[in-house]
């Protein structure tokens, strides 16, 4: 574990040096560790793929309690799954056509294998939520298959629809709102990932283990609501 002063009011916890499964544990497990201790004067956790940023209150907490705080929650936490969220899991249906994602073609193309064999591949793994950065409610998404790795565009598009299912390098998302971005989209689901009047915003929490199905274009219209 490293522990790097990030600035006057935040602690950077590395606690490892990959993007693993391991290392998505290891995170995992020290977020619910400090979630637990409710501290009022920790004012948020900013998780990434394997480091926790404590941020704090200054004029309450110093970075040496904040480090100490830090190595005792790591100490204290057993090596293995994330129990408290193994039996969540998400079903996310999703159209793959080249009107949800344009990049299909290229993506099986860069894979030298058909459309249909990318499909079966993404809807076929198992994957699990990192953290959720760039926009809210977008949900960084590790497990994507070796074959389906694939750069980011070379310029991003000034305009991605909100449910729109994309992949890039090792990663795998859902745009959960209309924005620019440069991942390769492969697909669109009928379900707003992204709901601020929500009692849980974000259908994507860290933790989640997260599954694809394949529908066709008649399912996503009837599931589909006007603000999908």
């Amino acid at each position: 574990m490293k522990i790097i002063p990030a600035s006057d009011s935040s602690l950077l916890i590395v606690l490892a040096d990959a993007i693993s499964q391991e290392a998505h544990e290891r995170v995992m497990a020290f977020f619910r560790a400090a979630q637990r201790l409710a501290d009022p004067r920790i004012r948020n956790l900013h998780l990434a793929y394997s480091s926790v940023l404590i941020d704090f209150d200054p004029l309450r907490l110093s970075h040496e309690e904040v480090t100490g705080l830090a190595k005792r929650l790591a100490s204290e936490q057993p090596r293995g799954p994330d129990r408290e969220r193994e039996r969540r899991r998400i079903t996310i249906p999703v159209c793959y056509d080249s009107e949800s994602g344009p990049d299909l073609a290229d993506v099986a193309k860069h894979a030298n294998i058909s459309t249909d064999e990318v499909i079966q591949l993404h809807s076929s793994a198992t994957y699990f939520v990192h953290f959720l950065g760039f926009s809210p409610g977008f949900a960084y998404l590790g497990g994507l298959p070796d074959a389906l790795h694939i750069p980011r565009l070379a310029t991003p598009r000034k305009h991605v629809r909100a449910g729109t299912v994309a992949i890039a390098g090792a990663q795998a998302a859902v745009y959960p709102v209309d924005s620019p971005g440069g991942w390769r989209l492969i697909g669109r689901t009928p379900l707003r990932m992204f709901e601020p009047e929500a009692d849980l915003p974000t259908r994507l929490e860290p933790g989640d283990r997260v599954e694809f199905r394949a529908i066709d274009r008649a399912t996503f219209d009837e599931m589909r609501t006007d603000e999908a």
